[in-house]
């Protein structure tokens, strides 16, 4: 009865989560939470550092997760002490230059926009059940008028039970932002949700080739994005699983002149451990488009074959290829299909004090909001290093190219390749407060014309951020 009642629980505090991101402007619950039994301050351990830092990984247990599945791999997962919720204020401040949004001479210099909001971290975790969820809210002001003030969110949720021979996973990916995601906030504390620092609470992503892509620039405007995924794995036997998927994913403008889109997907795996450190799989993935308001839609066929090594608190390395098929429901330039190749590397490598990540993926994609549909090739890289005891460095670099998938004639067939390049330093500020600064270049290029300042084929904005937090003391559940 206690673990049906737990289960029922952890339904009902992530769909209450999707349900307060979705509603943006409901009112919000007057009821006070429960005092919490006690209070810890520190409580170290609690997100593992250790696979970010490269420091003693000795508290990371393996990661559990299917090599087919819709998460990003990882070093692997901390050991849990405590079920606690933490809350934090943060202030960022972000000035820009040349703002992609500006389509004239007004606001053509630099501009700044201030963000207030309250972080929330909560985690909650049993024998068999475990819901972790990380969220941030406010308020921005902006001195580009094209801009303006107005609100944005962001929220991280999943609820996992685990039942030794079967898993079972939700989770929901949530952003209201006044910008792409691709970038915002650079290295700074306002580019993620939640509580940052040794109470964040870690949750593996959803990988990119679930989640509608943002990565063109020149779609601009305040968006809202949702992906919304559920999971099932089962063991058929020591060394073998299958795993299905269902994602729904949405982009969403509230400026005319982007080009909205829904995802539908079905992604189905067979995981088979060769060793304790190495697996394969073979996949299968349909994903369906729509764009509300055109007629066009496309059905995208992926077959892959994937292998992954995984080395708890080193290494974390996946790779998938395959052939793509996609069916387009009104044919382009009299193209009704094509085929063509998909693939995926992702690697998580863990130095003495240091750390590297790297994604790439290339496929169907939704278009980047502005095209119904794209050839996309997507890299990101990350570098962290431990500077000193309280000083750490990061950078971080970004490139997508999307094209139309169908060559047309010349102008007629768009591509946007987008480009970042950032670094940052972070250092705690006492032990409930911490301080993080960064710059970051957006460069967006296409074979047609950018139009901001003036009209040309390259556009590049600067950006320099600064970011605020502090973050009360952790109230422990149990």
């Amino acid at each position: 009865m206690r673990f049906r009642t737990k289960v029922f629980v952890g339904f009902a505090a992530l769909a209450l989560t999707g349900l307060n991101a979705a509603s943006l402007r409901a009112q919000q619950d007057d009821e006070k939470p429960k005092p919490a039994a006690r209070v810890v301050l520190p409580l170290p351990d609690l997100r593992g550092d250790q696979q970010d830092s490269g420091q003693d990984n000795q508290n990371l247990e393996p990661d559990p997760h299917p090599v087919g599945g819709v998460q990003t791999a990882t070093l692997g997962t901390p050991q849990l002490r405590h079920s606690y919720w933490a809350p934090a204020i943060q202030y960022g401040n972000t000035a820009q230059s040349n703002n992609f949004s500006n389509t004239g001479t007004q606001n053509a210099g630099w501009t700044t926009t201030n963000y207030a909001s309250g972080n929330l971290s909560l985690l909650e975790a049993g024998s068999h059940v475990k819901f972790g969820t990380n969220y941030t809210g406010g308020g921005f002001f902006s001195t580009d008028s094209n801009q303006g003030n107005g609100q944005f969110h962001q929220l991280a949720s999943a609820f996992e039970i685990d039942e030794k021979r079967w898993q079972l996973l939700f989770m929901e990916q949530f952003y209201y932002l006044p910008q792409s995601t691709f970038g915002f906030g650079g290295n700074t504390d306002l580019s993620v949700p939640g509580v940052s620092g040794p109470l964040s609470v870690t949750l593996p992503g959803i990988q990119e080739v679930f989640a509608p892509g943002q990565a063109v620039y020149t779609a601009t405007g305040p968006r809202y994005s949702s992906d919304s995924a559920a999971q099932l794995s089962y063991a058929v036997s020591r060394r073998g699983s299958f795993t299905v998927a269902a994602v729904y994913g949405l982009l969403r403008f509230s400026d005319p002149g982007n080009t909205d889109n829904d995802m539908e997907i079905l992604n189905a795996a067979y995981n088979y451990a060769i060793t304790r450190k190495d697996f394969v799989g073979a996949i299968y993935r349909f994903t369906a488009y729509h764009f509300p308001g055109n007629p066009e839609a496309l059905g995208d066929n992926v077959a892959q074959f994937m292998y992954g090594r995984r080395i708890t608190g080193k290494l974390a390395l996946t790779l998938a290829g395959g052939p793509d098929i996609t069916n387009f429901r009104i044919p382009v330039n009299g193209v009704q299909r094509t085929l063509s190749g998909s693939g995926l590397a992702s690697l998580v490598y863990s130095f003495r004090v240091s750390s590297a990540r790297l994604n790439y993926s290339h496929g169907v994609a939704s278009g980047g909001g502005l095209l119904s549909g794209s050839s996309s090739d997507q890299l990101t890289a990350s570098l962290s290093r431990t500077l000193s005891r309280v000083w750490n460095a990061s950078m971080n670099f970004g490139y997508a190219r999307n094209k139309q998938l169908v060559t047309l004639k010349a102008l007629s067939s768009p591509s946007y390749n987008s480009y970042l390049a950032g670094g940052g330093l972070t250092r705690p500020l006492g032990e409930a407060m911490s301080i993080s600064i960064g710059y970051q270049a957006q460069i967006q290029a296409s074979n047609g014309i950018v139009c901001t300042s003036a009209c040309k084929t390259i556009e590049t904005t600067h950006q320099i951020h600064l970011s605020f937090q502090w973050h009360g003391p952790a109230q422990v559940l149990r």
